[in-house]
């Protein structure tokens, strides 16, 4: 502050994560979109558990601004078997510890104690997914809004560039805090009730009807949910308003997404791409090392899959960079120290989502009583893969890079669906943006799975799987698929479990890691686990709640794997399916001992590939 003549900063951002600088990091985002608006803004990154820590910025002369971090700190501290993690991506050295639970909890308190008056505004993904009654894992209750729990002034959910940029000017202007009360993606608090004219808002379930574990209180909870996911998007979503006691949260609509030329404008603003040299000494922040050489094409995904929480974060409409920004961040990293001409990503939630799926998403809206793709995809779904081909291609032809990766995922079955540029699609997939491995997520093989999943059923991977076959022979590559699966998803039994397995046995791939389904506060998954129902016909699901079940399903996932042997065996004799237990071709593990049993895997070396790499077990 001393060298650049600061007597005091506008707003101090604090941030759960250590300080990078790269726009795949929500601190780094919002500081230099304030920035850029003339704004003085430091950054207090992990701090200590001291409101001292606070205020070694000095106060802040608008208002702090507060996330727990890119991940939801109990996410971030403990597995999905609500057991303490020993590393931490977004912190130095990897090392875990440098956060608390509940850090946006901790963080506010710490800020009030620091400046007790001065503004607090929350926000980031743990604040934009607690922003109403959710249903919290690690405790196993459903807790009530983190606005009302941490008492800040405002909650900004989802991608909040534009919501930050109209509170930061209208402080600035003078206006009180607390008369800032209607601003897009934003809930605020009130006591008494909502301030709102009869007919202007849609209640909700008050939290006392939600919050219990019979059953009208678990009902009342998927349709709080539901009432949720169909006021989620900007062009039709009202004002939701939730009764605690005697207090209220008011939910204004969504902010509209962002424009292209908006969207080029965030990812060209001025980062270092760095982490502060402040952690060099530690070994950096390994978060880092995935995306520092990526770049983020779009944001928003209408894939609708029922465990993730991008739709209730970014939208389901999508918005995609143009080609021109995309090609001119890339010349800058092939002019950056260090960059070794490999790009290792193109992409967003889903890469090969590009643009808006129909008419109503290019306003900014999406059908609130249907989904995209599932159960069947919608007449209206636009299905192109030649823009972001052509993009791809401009990409490629920059001077100093050698080879642009797709990492951050492809939606198989839209890619299917393209009977105009699919096949070109997947012929410079695997010629251009595949080296050896592509990862793809087909979350389970058991078509009634898929459907809780909000997926499509096995056979469009399938028919994925012939075609990456087929392509890569043709064009004389060795490649392989790297599917990802998940266990215990609301809706698999024993039965889907081995369905599962006997699949992996039958194509030779078992995954080195397994997946539980894990909880988070934001999805219908979760909605599903909390109440065993499928919220959206209220219809009984089938849920693995026990450690025991949700071992056994683990263990079938890695059928093969020694340690695993007799929870195997318990989950086969305990489906009554002893006829998989023996020694053959139709059996999936041997009646043996774990020694000799020929179906469990003895490690080796992995097998070398004439290209290079290793070739996937």
């Amino acid at each position: 502050m001393d060298e650049l003549g600061w007597d005091q900063a506008d707003f101090i951002f604090v941030s759960g994560d250590a300080y990078v600088d790269h726009p795949s990091f929500a601190a780094a985002v919002v500081s230099r979109i304030l920035e850029a608006d003339g704004y003085r803004v430091g950054i207090i990154a992990q701090p200590a558990d001291d409101a001292s820590a606070f205020a070694v910025l000095g106060k802040p002369r608008l208002g702090f601004l507060i996330g727990a971090g890119n991940i939801d700190s109990m996410v971030s501290r403990y597995t999905s078997a609500r057991k303490p993690r020993s590393e931490d991506a977004y912190s130095p050295g990897g090392k875990a510890g440098f956060r608390p639970d509940r850090a946006t909890l901790r963080y506010v308190a710490l800020a009030r104690q620091a400046f007790k008056e001065t503004p607090v505004i929350i926000g980031g993904v743990e604040a934009s997914l607690r922003r109403l009654a959710h249903y919290d894992y690690w405790s196993d209750t459903v807790r009530r809004s983190i606005l009302l729990d941490s008492k800040a002034d405002i909650l900004v959910y989802g991608m909040g560039e534009n919501a930050i940029r109209e509170i930061a000017g209208r402080l600035r202007d003078g206006e009180d805090v607390a008369a800032i009360r209607d601003v897009r993606g934003t809930c605020v608090r009130s006591h008494g009730g909502p301030r709102l004219s009869e007919g202007a808002y849609v209640r909700l379930p008050d939290y006392g009807s939600v919050s219990g574990t019979d059953p009208a209180s678990l009902r009342a909870f998927a349709e709080h949910f539901m009432i949720q996911n169909r006021n989620a998007d900007a062009l039709g979503a009202g004002i939701l308003a939730e009764k605690t006691d005697e207090r209220w949260i008011v939910q204004n609509p969504p902010s509209f997404p962002l424009s292209g030329a908006e969207l080029d404008r965030v990812y060209e603003l001025p980062y270092t791409r760095k982490a502060h040299p402040m952690y060099d000494g530690a070994g950096g922040v390994p978060a880092l090392k995935e995306v520092e050489y990526s770049l983020v094409s779009s944001r928003g995904c209408y894939g609708g899959c029922s465990f993730c929480a991008i739709t209730f974060h970014q939208g389901r409409a999508v918005r995609g960079r143009t080609r021109e920004s995309l090609v001119r961040e890339a010349r800058v990293l092939a002019r950056t120290e260090g960059f070794k001409g490999y790009i290792h990503d193109v992409g967003g939630p889903t890469a090969n989502f590009r643009a808006p799926a129909c008419a109503l998403q290019e306003k900014g809206g999406a059908c609130a009583d249907r989904e995209c793709l599932h159960p069947e995809p919608c007449p209206r779904l636009r299905v192109d893969h030649r823009e972001y081909l052509d993009t791809l291609r401009a990409i490629r032809s920059v001077p100093g890079i050698k080879k642009v990766f797709i990492r951050s995922g492809i939606r198989f079955d839209y890619l299917m669906l393209d009977e105009t540029g699919g096949r070109d699609f997947m012929d410079e997939l695997c010629e251009f943006h595949v080296s050896g491995q592509l990862k793809v997520a087909p979350e389970h093989v058991s078509d009634r799975v898929l459907e809780a999943m909000g997926k499509s059923g096995n056979a469009a991977y399938e028919r994925f799987r012939g075609l990456f076959k087929e392509t890569n022979g043709r064009l004389g590559l060795k490649q392989y698929l790297i599917p990802y699966f998940i266990s215990s998803h609301p809706g698999s039994t024993l039965d889907d479990a081995i369905e599962l397995a006997l699949h992996l046995k039958r194509t030779g791939f078992v995954p080195d890691q397994a997946q539980d389904f894990y909880p988070t506060p934001g999805t219908l998954a979760t909605a599903m686990y909390r109440t065993g129902l499928d919220p959206r016909d209220m219809k009984p699901i089938p849920v693995a709640r026990g450690e025991r079940e949700k071992r056994l399903q683990r263990a079938l996932l890695q059928y093969d794997r020694p340690e695993n042997r007799s929870l195997v065996l318990e989950a086969l004799r305990e489906a009554g399916r002893a006829d998989l237990i023996g020694d053959g071709p139709g059996k999936l593990v041997s009646s043996g001992n774990a020694e000799g049993g020929r179906n469990f895997r003895v490690r080796q070396k992995k097998e070398p590939r004439p290209e290079g790499g290793s070739r996937p077990r």
